[in-house]
């Protein structure tokens, strides 16, 4: 199978030798360590290179010792072209501090990271990743003793401190691999058994296994892979088949996004395409994938094609509590720029809604206190109460199977859900902006809009601004959000009314904007 899902190969093959010589010398001053969402990231070069892995590293350990954490730090990566240098750049530097290391000899997945922290064999973890991202990026991010990402007080000061070690490297103290093994320093231990083990909680492989449907799987030439294969061996999976075990650093067998540029994203129907021909001829009737670090899903069916992240997220929760899946959970949760579908059937099941910021990190803290029935995001994260405080692509995965094989198609289940509670349109719409125009709408209050009564025939409800501009109205909704990384205002939008009224919101939200 793996053949067919070659599909559509890029043009050109990324120079791989030059992008390595680029981690290790960079042409130019490499910029300043700064951490968004999910940590440091940027082009292999001056936007991410050894002495960025290294800085942070440092940082790290100045950070551990200063707060007396103790336990050893979990360091790995997905399978990204300097993954695992950086794992091995960064594993040097902790032990070099005295610190103990966990050095996978394997690609590992974001939520891998997040479950040992969470079950007590890591005190923290450094993951080598750039998630979806092209091939050519690299990234680091820090996940601290909760599981979860790191919130901005803790990424603030490890910028702090990685900046100071990015102008003076000299202080950076590291010990070879080798020696540090001798000392004591470095261990690996078995991370897929406890992970694949204890999924079983959560999901009932034996409903997928006695299921006459067919599923397939695609890691995406990520770190998923293995995990995928040790879960179709263990629970006996016979109609589950990994469609493609290719792992490659230049994702040359992925097919081009959008914009010409190779991107590893579950939820797009570019890198999608050969999974989605796969349920549209008939030959399986579910096919799912995670990205390169695992932490985002992506599904297609034989009725539904493509399911969109926002549509499984619906259906998720709405099965996830009904057959009582999360103990004691009380709340859906959802970022700003989610469906407000989940709102509807978190009201239905007399549950509470939760909206926060965009980011995962914001859901830590509820999935430790066993909050959320589920906490998403539209751009196909997800995890549940009594799980990883970090998304988890596998899990989604497995869980999309377990619905299929016991309640039907998920486009149908989608279906049932709109029929009951309304169907929203929705959209996201990315428009070219300049710095000065980012830093106008970054500058936005809620009180800037207190005159706006109606937008698009509607009343407005609220507006909230804690994460760009939030406009609320009746049956309906639009959020503008600066980029972070890219001159770009990005505009999401929802209705329960009409694709015209959408289009129309959308408009709407542009004249308000450039005012």
């Amino acid at each position: 199978m793996v053949s067919e899902l070659a599909g559509t190969l890029t043009k050109q093959k990324i120079d791989v030798d030059s992008l390595r010589k680029q981690f290790f010398e960079p042409n130019g001053t490499p910029v300043p360590v700064k951490f968004g969402t999910s940590g440091h990231r940027g082009s292999l070069g001056t936007g991410f290179c050894a002495l960025h892995a290294r800085a942070i590293a440092q940082a790290v350990a100045r950070l551990h010792k200063e707060q007396n954490i103790t336990g050893p730090i979990l360091v790995g990566g997905d399978t990204r072209l300097m993954s695992a240098d950086t794992a091995r750049l960064c594993a040097e530097v902790l032990c070099g501090n005295g610190l103990t290391v966990i050095l996978p000899d394997m690609p590992l997945p974001t939520p891998v990271f997040s479950f040992e922290i969470i079950n007590g064999r890591a005190s923290a973890s450094l993951n080598g990743t750039a998630s979806h991202n092209p091939p050519q990026d690299m990234g680091l991010k820090y996940n601290p003793s909760n599981g979860g990402p790191a919130d901005a007080s803790l990424t603030a000061l490890i910028e702090k401190y990685a900046n100071e070690y990015m102008k003076n490297p000299a202080e950076i103290k590291s010990v070879p691999l080798e020696e540090a093994r001798q000392k004591g320093l470095l261990r690996t231990v078995d991370l897929i058994t406890p992970y694949i083990t204890a999924l079983a909680r959560v999901i009932d492989f034996k409903a997928i296994a006695a299921s006459p449907l067919k599923f397939a799987v695609h890691p995406l030439g990520g770190s998923s892979l293995a995990f995928y294969e040790a879960i179709k061996e263990k629970y006996g999976l016979k109609n589950v088949e990994i469609v493609s075990k290719v792992q490659d650093p230049t994702f040359y067998f992925i097919p081009i996004d959008h914009d010409g540029k190779i991107r590893m994203d579950p939820s797009s129907k570019y890198p999608m395409s050969p999974l989605i021909k796969l349920v549209q001829d008939g030959t399986y009737d579910f096919a799912g994938a995670s990205d390169p670090d695992a932490d985002r899903f992506g599904c297609a069916t034989k009725k539904g094609g493509l399911i969109p992240p926002n549509h499984a997220l619906c259906v998720m929760a709405d099965y996830l509590y009904r057959h009582h899946k999360v103990r004691d959970a009380y709340s859906i949760g959802r970022t700003l720029g989610t469906t407000a579908l989940l709102d509807r059937i978190a009201e239905e099941h007399g549950l509470k809604l939760d909206e926060v910021n965009v980011g995962f990190k914001y859901f830590v803290e509820g999935i430790v206190k066993r909050k959320y029935v589920l906490a998403g995001e539209e751009s196909a994260g997800m995890s549940v109460s009594g799980w990883t405080p970090e998304k988890d692509g596998i899990l989604a995965v497995c869980l999309l199977m377990e619905i299929m094989a016991t309640e039907g198609d998920i486009a149908d289940l989608y279906d049932r859900l709109t029929a009951q509670h309304g169907t929203p349109y929705y959209t996201r719409v990315d428009v070219p902006t300049d710095e000065e125009t980012k830093k106008r709408v970054k500058a936005l209050k809620a009180a800037d809009f207190e005159n706006l009564h109606q937008v698009a025939g509607e009343r407005v409800t609220r507006v909230r601004d804690t994460d760009g501009i939030k406009v609320y109205l009746q049956s309906s909704w639009f959020l503008v959000r600066p980029s972070g990384t890219e001159n770009i205002l990005k505009i999401y939008a929802e209705t329960f009314i009409s694709p015209k009224h959408l289009d129309a919101l959308i408009e709407q939200a542009k004249k308000l904007l450039a005012k």
